[in-house]
């Protein structure tokens, strides 16, 4: 029955291939160049009439399905036009009649390669969208350097979607594969002349096909933003271009804020300096442009210890009183015994997004984080550098293993004097991404104690992961949120169990009066919504207590790169260092600001006014009700000082990491 299955198979491929080199035929030797084509076409219509029928309801409220289906076929070209390419400049070598049985074979095998490619990354999509609500970007690609963190998450959190896809594409690739040999062996060789005579004719072509404009830029994926919805807009190009496209942005990460536009580096520096924090500094180091000294608030007769707790994941979604689910009872508790920020926003949606900015305070850009790029691995100011060299002792404690996302290399480069991750602890329970939370913070206490009798103001940044997918953590902590034990809902309760935990145990070590502790998350779960940038799920809670720390509500919007200036401020340390964000222990009241960086677009948000700056792209005016979390794009022209002021912000990072000016000396 088998032998019979698989030999109709061979006879339905052999009759199709017959049709698809019939209909072929008339391009001669290049007639595998189009039956890529079709196929590719193929593959890619169905995968995004597909998608869209799955997204329906995000879809449908834009009521452009048929300029999504059409400006997918011109995305869909650009890619395939960089598979043809290649063959195509190798074709008057090799698409001779004498290299026939070579020419087809090759181009068989080629055009399998193309379209398995082309097969994966869309089969990829629906998990990496249920994620991260849009298509695989940069975040897939930074990923696929650390295998083991990311295969032990897609096992033991996707197994069955895991399995399915690696044999869908083994299938349907060996099927391309039959497919392809056949329509090419029928393939008509020209002689020479024909061959040459029409090889630039189809190399014009291609190349139109691959720019796609007859504009003086050619097409990117900025160009079919057609919608206010990020996540229907990448459905309009496919996952293989949008990689392919993150994968050449990183190779020119120090100007990557130049995708918005220009302005004068001095137009930079005076926007910045003139925020109202800063209005008063002095700059006097030109070489460094943002240096400046900060004098302490709070004046001591020795400086406080300070514990930063990331937690991982931790979104204002999972908080009750930010408008979230009641799944963080004992954060709930704690907020009301230190300095509570109702209206705290991310600078991204990766954790090294949220080190960056908690840590170092620096802002946003639409490169990777500086935590990853080889500039920043020296000389680069953290908190951790600063106050070294105001005699603390510094360190990290990390329950999975430090090397993931580059954060050994950084920190220890960068201040971080001990580094502790898995290998120093004995944990109860491991999961995919190390130790859970509670032998983290059994290990954090022992350091803690540790420290304290050495009898050296310390700094401990502590990085939690057990709200991280599949989310796995010990049985029988916590009385489970959701029926199914390992779900987001129920990882954030029991990270909040430990969290609880831990402050009650620090709360009755000595160290607890001479120490400053900062619980803030670094990103929320999964950033999604129908808005071009979803800035609610930016909004994640920010708590500081301990020590003298009297409860407090800031009320007015903040940044994660305030943190690091309020922190120096409560410490008890004046500093000189390049940070420039608000010292909350100064001026509580007055408004703020923030800024937040999503895929390739930037937002700054003042009061309800947020403007959207996109790549190649006028700004975007929005009008944002926190109240609901929907953001309007229909608020009118955007204000050219707010404008201006985005633009200064998404720029001076890059400016700064390039010429590698973020340092204190």
């Amino acid at each position: 029955m088998t032998v019979i299955r698989a030999s109709g198979l061979g006879i339905k491929l052999h009759s199709i291939g017959n049709k698809l080199a019939r209909s072929t035929q008339w391009a001669g030797p290049y007639a595998p160049l189009f039956q890529i084509l079709l196929i590719g076409l193929a593959l890619l219509s169905f995968s995004r009439a597909a998608l869209v029928a799955w997204q329906w309801e995000r879809v449908q409220p834009t009521g452009r399905l048929l300029p999504i289906l059409v400006q997918g076929v011109r995305a869909d070209l650009i890619l395939l036009g960089y598979f043809l390419a290649i063959p195509l400049l190798l074709a008057p070598l090799l698409a001779h009649r004498r290299f026939s049985r070579f020419w087809k074979s090759a181009m068989a095998s080629w055009g399998t390669f193309a379209l398995v490619f082309i097969l994966f990354m869309e089969l990829s999509s629906p998990q990496f969208i249920m994620q991260y609500d849009i298509r695989p970007n940069r975040l897939f690609v930074e990923y696929l350097a650390y295998p083991r963190e990311v295969f032990a998450t897609l096992w033991n959190g996707f197994r069955i979607a895991l399995v399915a896809g690696l044999a869908a594409t083994l299938l349907i690739g060996t099927v391309l594969y039959r497919l392809l040999r056949h329509a090419s062996a029928a393939s008509v060789m020209w002689p020479s002349r024909k061959l040459l005579l029409l090889w630039p004719l189809c190399c014009v072509l291609v190349f139109m096909q691959v720019r796609s404009t007859t504009a003086h830029r050619p097409a990117n994926p900025a160009m079919f933003a057609l919608t206010a919805d990020a996540m229907v807009n990448s459905l309009i190009i496919n996952s293989g271009w949008s990689v392919l496209t993150a994968l050449g942005s990183m190779r020119n990460e120090s100007v990557s804020s130049e995708i918005y536009g220009a302005i004068p580096r001095s137009r930079v520096l005076a926007e910045v300096r003139s925020a109202p924090w800063l209005r008063d500094a002095r700059f006097d180091t030109p070489a460094l442009p943002t240096l400046h000294h900060q004098q302490a608030a709070i004046a001591r007769a020795r400086p406080l210890n300070l514990v930063i707790v990331l937690q991982e994941s931790l979104g204002a979604t999972f908080v009750e009183s930010l408008g979230g689910l009641p799944v963080t009872p004992e954060l709930e508790k704690l907020k009301g015994e230190g300095w509570w920020f109702e209206q705290m926003y991310a600078t991204g949606t990766r954790s090294v997004r949220g080190i960056e900015a908690v840590v170092a305070g620096y802002a946003p850009t639409p490169a990777r984080s500086v935590v990853k790029l080889s500039l920043a691995q020296q000389n680069f100011y953290t908190l951790a550098a600063g106050l070294g060299q105001q005699g603390y002792h510094t360190e990290f404690v990390y329950g999975g293993e430090a090397h993931f996302d580059n954060m050994r290399s950084f920190f220890s480069g960068n201040g971080f004097k001990k580094i502790v991750d898995r290998a120093q602890m004995q944990p109860a329970f491991v999961g995919s991404w190390g130790a859970s939370d509670e032998d983290l913070f059994d290990k954090s206490l022992q350091r803690l104690a540790s420290l304290h009798a050495q009898d050296k103001p310390f700094f401990s940044l502590i990085f939690t992961s057990s709200n991280h997918e599949p989310f796995e953590f010990p049985d029988g902590k916590i009385k489970l949120h959701d029926p199914a034990k390992q779900t987001v809902n129920n990882a954030v309760k029991y990270a909040d169990f430990a969290l609880g935990k831990f402050i009650r145990a620090a709360k009755q070590q000595a160290y607890w009066k001479d120490t400053v502790f900062l619980i803030v998350a670094d990103h929320d779960n999964r950033v999604y919504g129908n808005s071009l940038v979803p800035i609610k799920k930016f909004h994640i809670p920010a708590l500081i207590l301990g020590a003298d720390i009297e409860p407090k509500r800031i009320a007015t919007i903040a940044s994660q790169i305030d943190l690091g200036p309020t922190l120096l401020s409560l410490l008890g340390v004046s500093s000189t260092h390049p940070m420039i964000g608000r010292d909350f222990a100064r001026d509580s009241t007055s408004p703020g600001r923030a800024m937040m960086q999503f895929d390739n677009y930037f937002a700054w948000l003042e009061g309800s006014s947020a403007t959207i700056l996109r790549p190649g792209q006028t700004p975007l005016n929005a009008r944002y009700d926190a109240a609901t979390g929907t953001l309007d794009l229909k608020a009118g022209l955007p204000d050219d000082a707010r404008v201006s002021k985005a633009m200064a912000h998404v720029m001076l990072p890059s400016l700064l990491y390039r010429e590698q000016r973020y340092r204190a000396f």
